[in-house]
């Protein structure tokens, strides 16, 4: 019996970097890319999202999604202003935030170019976005929803989704052949602990894992994120303060709030008034309470048919007036705003209006990427340049561990769920953390495991390995 030929994978984005997550995976029968993101973060990172794409788009039968979140999905509009038009196959919940999502990403790219143009500080003249709003509704065209654990057939692969417990949708996806290796991409991991999800599935059967690494070489911080709210929403407001929180639009957003809310409900901070100021965060809530009142199966048993929000003194802008209108309001209140490391967005205007005023707290909530504002000011910056001007930073910078990526152990953990697994290749975390966990479960696991450098193409070895 002739030998199934080999699956090949090519490391196309968040290779040692933890971001524009593209992996392609060829069979003799298929060509599938596995998420499309966008990069962001450094300027190299983000020039890369213009190169020519490594292979014609026309080529690549079809996309599958692991979930949402720009840095996954962010470069579809870009690969379908290219010439794709294949499938593009995810869940019910990736395709709703997607569709919430890619069109306010092109939005914010029009709009940062015409604002570089008229105040003149890009490089590039004129200064063009990577792709438009109409590409990225055009791109959602080709969308097919598929369900958490319904097998489809991608040519001589099968695909699965199950639930990572990340975001909505979240999913880590299986290709299997049926007389090759059964290969697992994790996508982003979710946290046992994450207050709205349920946590992710074990991985079950596999020969061949493909684990994110976002945390693979930290632990999270074991201080109580409530408390620690508590701490900086009452020092803020004992003296009039406004407190920024630069939140992800998509989930990071509805667990400050969660937190908030209990706090308020717990009589342990004033119901001080709370402002979402993100068009695109306002749309996520929305879904998020649909799913959490429909008691949907991802979302955590106990909530099912709640309003977790509601303690909250909560308002929802959308216009660009009512964001405006913002900057006249005196303290105290909470503003929980997009991007969640401040490289885009309406946060970047709060900040500058914000961070020049020692009253003020700004509050950071998750990863910050290497290079980006975030990333800066956690490391304690003095000054901040944003809309082509350095402001002085004077208000207070602190940092709550409320990251909904698992951490080391969590990650650990999850590799160890898989039966009969023996290549862990280890991606979308930064170098140092890609090759500490790479190096941690090839010396704690009876696995070959490496961090693929960007560009980098492997075989996946086609024996299955015997099952116990």
């Amino acid at each position: 019996m002739p030998a199934t030929p080999p699956i090949r994978a090519t490391f196309l984005g968040g290779a040692r970097t933890v971001t524009g997550s593209k992996t392609m995976v060829e069979t003799s029968d298929a060509r599938i890319l596995v998420d499309c993101g966008l990069f962001q973060g450094r300027r190299h990172l983000r020039d890369a999202n213009r190169a020519p794409f490594p292979v014609m788009p026309t080529s690549i039968d079809a996309v599958v999604l692991t979930h949402a979140h720009i840095d996954h999905c962010g470069y579809l509009p870009r690969l379908y202003h290219l010439g794709y038009r294949g499938p593009v196959y995810c869940t019910e919940g990736t395709r709703d935030l997607a569709e919430i999502l890619l069109p306010d990403s092109g939005h914010l790219q029009e709009e940062e170019a015409e604002y570089a143009n008229r105040i003149g500080y890009s490089k590039h003249s004129p200064a063009e976005p990577l792709y438009t709003e109409d590409d990225a509704v055009d791109s959602l065209e080709l969308f097919h929803t598929v369900d958490f654990l319904d097998p489809l057939r991608l040519g001589d692969v099968t695909a699965t989704w199950q639930r990572a417990g990340h975001i909505l949708g979240a999913a880590s996806i299986r290709l299997a052949q049926s007389d090759g290796p059964e290969v697992v991409f994790s996508g982003d991991l979710g946290r046992p602990t994450h207050p709205l999800l349920v946590p992710p599935v074990p991985v079950g059967d596999a020969d061949i894992l493909v684990v994110e690494s976002t945390y693979g070489d930290e632990e999270h911080m074991s201080v109580d994120p409530y408390d620690a709210f508590a701490d900086v929403v009452n020092d803020a407001a004992s003296c009039g303060g406004v407190v920024v929180i630069p939140a992800f639009a998509v989930d990071r957003t509805e667990v400050v709030l969660w937190y908030l809310a209990r706090l308020v409900e717990d009589g342990r901070i004033p119901s001080v008034p709370v402002i979402v100021d993100s068009p695109m965060a306002c749309r996520a809530l929305d879904l998020y309470r649909r799913e959490i009142d429909a008691g949907t199966p991802e979302i955590r048993p106990e909530l099912h048919g709640t309003d977790p929000f509601a303690p909250l003194d909560l308002t929802e802008t959308h216009s660009v007036e009512e964001s405006k209108a913002i900057n006249a309001r005196r303290g105290p209140f909470v503003i929980v705003s997009a991007s969640g490391m401040a490289t885009g967005g309406r946060v970047v205007h709060h900040l500058s209006q914000r961070i020049g005023d020692s009253r003020n707290t700004i509050l950071l909530v998750g990863f910050q990427a290497p290079g980006t504002r975030g990333d800066r000011l956690r490391n304690g910056a003095r000054e901040l340049k944003m809309l082509g001007r350095y402001h002085p930073v004077r208000a207070k910078v602190e940092s709550i561990e409320l990251s909904t990526h698992a951490d080391r152990s969590e990650l650990v953990d999850w590799v160890a769920t898989a039966d009969g697994v023996r290549e862990v290749y280890v991606n979308h975390g930064e170098e140092d953390a890609a090759l500490a966990l790479a190096e941690h479960l090839a010396a704690t696991r009876d696995v070959m495991a490496v961090a693929p450098r960007m560009g980098e193409r492997v075989v996946l070895n086609g024996r299955r390995a015997p099952r116990r």
